[in-house]
This record gives C-alpha cells, structure tokens and sequence, in this order.
C-alpha cells in the first residue's frame, strides 16, 4: 500500500511540474503579444540603422551625422521598426552651406504606416531635413530646429513630432493593434530625469527648465515576461510537491 501511495504522489508530482511550466509558456505568450506604440531613435553611418543607445538629448552627434526617428508599434529594440530611408548626408544637407560654430546633422522623420498608426489619424509622409545647430547641440535639439511642435509627456518621453500623432504617447497595443483599455507608457532607458521637464520644444531650441529628455528604449526585463507573482506561485507547488514525495520515500523506506 506504501508503495501504491508513494507511486501516486510521484504521479501528482509529475503533474504539478508539467501545469507550473505549461502556466510560465503561457504567461510568456500573453506578455509578447502586446507592443508599445512610440517614437524610436536611430542613428546612421549612411548605409545601415542602429538602434540608439542614448536618448537625443544625451546624444550629441558630430557635423555629417544622421539621426532617425520612426513611428511603429514594437515590443523591443530588437523587435523595433527602422525607418524606411538611409540617406545620405551629402544629398540631404548638401544646399545647407557650413557655418562657423555650428554642425549640420541629417535629421529622417519617418511616422510609419497606417497600421502603426493611432486610430483616426493619418501618419505624414516620411521626410529628411537638414538641421544646422549650434556646434554642442545635442540630437533632441537637431529634431526640434526641424520638426516641431514636439511634444512630450509628464515623464519627458518623446510622444509627437511635427504634431505626430496628435495625442497619445507610448499606449500599449493589443495584438489586434487596438490600444489596451489601460495604456501604459513604454519602458525608457537609464537616463535619470529631474522633477521639471520640459512640454514643447521649439526651433531656438527646449522650452522649461531643463533640456534632457529621453525617447523610448525598450527592453525586455519589464513587461516582457512572465510576472515575478506568477514564478513565486510556481516555486511554492513545486516546493510542496516534493515534500510530499520525500515523505512518501520515508514512508516507503
């Protein structure tokens, strides 16, 4: 009889493993089918994207640069849309003659397509312009010298260029591309903000008390995964679970 019992809680045991790994793939499934709809930042060498490692208003990019900035629903910067066009500099900023002081940097706007964006608005048609700024411009101030109205959220995280869209900022998107009934802003790099920030950038450059600002650098430890409840739940069935095959062993031995 030991040995019927001890054999049915190596069944149950076996069970309660096979449901806790069935419940992470799951959880796993249900957190990646969600993206976030925002602005990424790219910089080129003129012939390939690269996903930005810091913000534009940390960037400042040397004369001859190109920056980017797509418009797309992704989960990640992995996963992240490039823009459409790799310039070159030379044909974007070629008729903007050099001054003393300042750097011209090729600046490409691309809004995505429709089904990126946000319902009811119609994304503008992607465009390159060459920004000249002063020679320790950061890449934020490149944008707005070219782009604005920028505008920016409560957090500082880029939501609008050129009035693109026109409300909205970092929503999460279901995966039929519907926004999530409670929108949450998408992840932004490590960059520590302080409490003022700034509302609108204009061509002379940002209005408010600072001039940092951070557009949206995904990744994949918050919101991509399963969550830290879910593995705890997971931990204490298995826990319980081998105990009760310990016992059985005790018993049977």
């Amino acid at each position: 009889m030991i040995r019927t019992r001890a054999s049915a809680l190596i069944r149950t045991f076996a069970c309660l493993v096979v449901v806790a790994l069935g419940a992470v793939v799951a959880g796993a499934g249900t957190s990646q089918a969600a993206g976030y709809r925002y602005w990424s930042f790219w910089e080129s060498d003129g012939a390939t994207w690269t996903y930005a490692t810091q913000g534009p208003a940390m960037a400042r990019p040397a004369d001859g640069a190109v920056n980017g900035f797509r418009f797309a629903v992704s989960a990640d910067s992995g996963d992240a849309d490039r823009p459409r066009e790799t310039p070159d500099f030379a044909a974007v900023c070629g008729a903007t003659p050099a001054r003393d002081g300042h750097k011209r940097i090729a600046v490409v706007i691309d809004s995505g397509t429709s089904a990126d964006a946000p319902d009811g608005e119609k994304p503008p048609a992607l465009r390159a312009e060459c920004a000249r700024v002063g020679e320790d411009a950061t890449s934020a101030e490149a944008l707005a010298a070219v782009a604005k109205p920028l505008r920016y959220n409560s957090e500082a995280l880029l939501c609008a260029i050129a009035g693109y869209p026109a409300s909205g900022c970092g929503e999460q998107v279901a995966a039929d591309g519907g926004a999530e009934p409670t929108p949450t802003p998408p992840p932004t790099g490590t960059l520590t903000l302080p409490p003022a920030y700034p509302t609108e950038l204009t061509a002379g450059g940002m209005t408010g008390s600072d001039s940092r600002t951070a557009v949206a650098h995904r990744t994949t430890s918050d919101g991509d995964g399963p969550s830290f409840g879910l593995f705890t739940g997971i931990a204490a069935v298995v826990v319980l679970a081998a105990a009760a095959f310990w016992r059985a062993r005790r018993e049977r031995g």
